[in-house]
C-alpha cells in the first residue's frame, strides 16, 4: 500500500472537488466520489452461530446473514456478498484486519485488506434509478431493491456492487479502481438528459 501522502482517490485526476456544488438546483442526478476508506473482504462460516456472535462482538455490529443486505455500525457497514463472504467498509485508520485477527483468533476465517483496489461512486437524486436502469440487469423497483439492499451485478459491462442507502434514492456503486473513470463518465453521460450535478462525497 502506498504511503499516505502518495494516496489519492481513483477520480482525483478529474478534479471533482473543484466542480462540486452545494446548490444542485433542479438536477435530477447527483454524483460524488466517496473518500478513501478501509475495504476488507471477510470470509467465515456464515452458518455458525458462534462465528457470527464473535464477529459481532469484534466489529461492534452484526454481519448481514440475509442475502443481498447491508448492516451498519458506527461509521462502518458490512455488505453481504455470499453465505460466507462480506465486504466491510470503515474509515481509514480503523485497522479492521488487525481487529478481526485478534477477535477471531483460533477460528477459521480470512480477512483481506483490499487497499485502494475499489472506488466508490455516489449516485442519488430523483432520476438516479433511471440512470442505473439503462444498463443494469437488477430489478431496481423499490419493492424489490430498497434501502439496506446490495447486489453484485454488471453496470455498462463493468462488474459492480450496488448498495442502496436511502429512499432518495441514494446508491453507492463499488467498482474496480481501474475502471472508475470509465464508470463515472458513463454515469455522467447516462444522466445528462436529467441534469447532472457534482456534489461532495
Amino acid at each position: 500500500m502506498a504511503d499516505s501522502y502518495f494516496r489519492q482517490t481513483a477520480l482525483a485526476p478529474l478534479g471533482l472537488a473543484a466542480k462540486a456544488t452545494d446548490a444542485p438546483g433542479e438536477a435530477g442526478v447527483l454524483m460524488s466520489e466517496h473518500p478513501l476508506a478501509e475495504h476488507v473482504n471477510l470470509r467465515g462460516d456464515g452458518a455458525s452461530v458462534e462465528f457470527l456472535q464473535v464477529a459481532r462482538t469484534t466489529i461492534g455490529y452484526a454481519l448481514p446473514t440475509e442475502p443481498n443486505t447491508v448492516t451498519e455500525g458506527t461509521n462502518s457497514r458490512a455488505l453481504w456478498l455470499g453465505p460466507h463472504e462480506w465486504l466491510l467498509v470503515a474509515p481509514l485508520g480503523t485497522a479492521l484486519v488487525a481487529t478481526l485477527g485478534r477477535g477471531l483468533a483460533g477460528r477459521a476465517f480470512a480477512a483481506t485488506e483490499l487497499g485502494d483496489a475499489r472506488a466508490v461512486i455516489g449516485l442519488s437524486g430523483p432520476n438516479a434509478r433511471d440512470v442505473l436502469a439503462k444498463s443494469c440487469p437488477l430489478d431496481l423497483n423499490p419493492k424489490s431493491f430498497g434501502p439496506g439492499r446490495c447486489a453484485q451485478t454488471k453496470l455498462s459491462r463493468i462488474a459492480a456492487i450496488i448498495a442502496q442507502r436511502d429512499d432518495a434514492p441514494s446508491y453507492e456503486i463499488y467498482v474496480a479502481r481501474s475502471v472508475a473513470r470509465y464508470t463515472w463518465r458513463w454515469l455522467e453521460d447516462a444522466g445528462s438528459e436529467y441534469g447532472v450535478a457534482i456534489v461532495a462525497g
